[in-house]
């Protein structure tokens, strides 16, 4: 068992070259080989997500999204409400997620 004190590891900006706008990220958990889950909190505004061609959906408090493996897809905040979630992945030979382009303003003013 593995108690990680809250406060402990400290919070981190996401990085620019896969957010965009101000976005903190904490990590949760990475859990040791064997298992292969990653775990992070990340805060930015109300959410937004996107399956690609498909339309733009409102997240809410409490909803969970699931993307399946290689559905090409955006998340992240609307213009004016702060927003959290929890985003677990599973962790593969080290890598967890193939990041695409940036969205562009355009999706977040709809």
């Amino acid at each position: 068992m593995e108690i990680k004190r809250i406060g402990s590891v400290p919070s981190g900006k996401g990085p620019a070259e896969y957010f965009t706008g101000t976005v903190r990220v904490d990590m949760l958990f990475d859990a040791p080989e064997p298992a292969r889950v990653v775990g992070a909190s990340v805060t930015f505004g109300c959410g937004r997500a996107q399956r690609w061609g498909g339309s733009i959906e409102e997240i809410r408090p409490g909803d969970v999204i699931w993307f399946a493996p290689g559905e090409k897809h955006w998340h992240g905040a609307a213009l004016t409400t702060a927003m959290t979630h929890i985003a677990i992945q599973e962790k593969l030979n080290g890598k967890t997620v193939d990041w695409m382009e940036h969205v562009s303003d355009e999706p977040y003013q709809a």
